[in-house]
């Protein structure tokens, strides 16, 4: 009953393959293989339109390089104040960006409003000479609270972003899971509701280490593949990645694998229904966010469950009861089964 966290999955089935078929002779390093060439086009294809790939094996890599790229070193990165770059990725972003400064804002269930933002940039906080000036916006699709933007949901926010002059950039590491729910296309969901640069995460879905900086307007991406040798991001043995990526899109496997996770999760919100302890936000990707008694928590773990309990202070108004009970976070993944679900949930139940 492993629900910590979809990086605790095994590496898919396919993409282990894919390693192993790649390790078969010799190939040219640093990008120069045909694995890579034949994910970059299928990016292309994937999203309907030119653009720029660059190939990296963790997600904080991804984002920090490519908010770097988007933001000058006197500019400002505003993203959600719970957001995965501003909470968890050690400073890399403001370091690999020479100093740039993130901005966390406010939001309900780790999504940033329009009248927030408008709010944020109206203020006289901004520019040169004695201010940073705010130049990125960062939205995580899925959010830290398991919820998902909507294309024209991001697009109200770009159309904000964009007249300000800012570029829009998405923290992508569980896209697979917030389109396998929306049921929309990627292009839907990015560039064509203004998304200007996207993190592709293929790790928490179930490569064992790849992710892709993707920027839709190729020009952006002049000089990255600078910027990613010179941040020690460019792997001499590029295949093993694009190998990874090239299984992980292949026949649209990310989706079928995302799509697993997300019913997984649904089961298990819904089991948490049953035993009167509701979702505290939508089920909406592959995460649960509840609030369990902390007998119940001990009981769990004593039972073998893994999971995190989260910082109360991330949950609804109410929603905790005094010090006898904690949010818990709990993720599915694609190897998630339905036993282990049941099987947390008859714990929960049980008496």
């Amino acid at each position: 009953m492993n629900f910590a966290s979809d990086n605790t999955a095994p590496v898919a089935p396919q993409i282990m393959d894919a390693i192993a078929r790649a390790s078969d002779g010799f190939a040219l390093g640093y990008g120069n293989d045909a694995w890579t060439k034949r994910v970059e086009k299928r990016f292309a294809e994937i999203f309907e339109c030119d653009l720029a790939v660059f190939l990296v094996s963790t997600g904080t890599a991804a984002n920090a390089l490519a908010l770097a790229h988007l933001t000058p070193p006197w500019g400002a990165v505003l993203c959600h104040a719970e957001s995965h770059i501003a909470t968890d990725e050690c400073g890399a972003p403001e370091f690999f960006g020479g100093g740039i400064r993130l901005v966390g804002l406010p939001g309900e269930a780790g999504k940033i409003s329009t009248t927030t933002l408008a709010a944020s940039l109206d203020k006289p906080q901004w520019g040169a000479p004695h201010h940073v000036a705010p130049s990125a916006l960062s939205i995580s699709q899925a959010t830290e609270a398991g919820t998902i933007y909507h294309p024209q949901q991001i697009r109200e926010l770009a159309d904000i972003a964009h007249a300000r002059g800012l570029a829009v950039h998405v923290d992508g590491a569980r896209l697979g899971n917030a389109l396998a729910r929306m049921n929309v296309s990627p292009a839907e969901a990015t560039w064509q509701a203004g998304v200007d640069a996207l993190s592709f995460g293929a790790t928490k879905g179930g490569a064992m280490a790849a992710e892709a900086i993707v920027f839709f307007d190729p020009a952006r991406g002049a000089d990255m593949a600078a910027r990613r040798k010179r941040g020690g991001h460019l792997q001499s043995k590029h295949r093993f990645i694009a190998a990874q990526m090239e299984a992980y899109l292949a026949d649209d496997l990310w989706l079928k694998l995302a799509r697993h996770a997300n019913t997984m999760a649904d089961r298990l919100g819904q089991g948490l229904i049953a035993a009167g302890h509701a979702p505290i936000w939508p089920v909406e990707a592959n995460e649960v966010f509840a609030t369990l008694p902390k007998t119940i928590c001990a009981r769990l773990k004593a039972a073998g469950a893994a999971f995190y309990e989260w910082d109360a202070h991330n949950s609804p108004k109410g929603e905790l009861a005094g010090e006898d009970a904690s949010l818990v976070r709990l993720v599915t993944s694609f190897a998630t089964t339905t036993d282990e679900v049941d099987r947390f949930v008859a714990t929960v139940t049980a008496r």
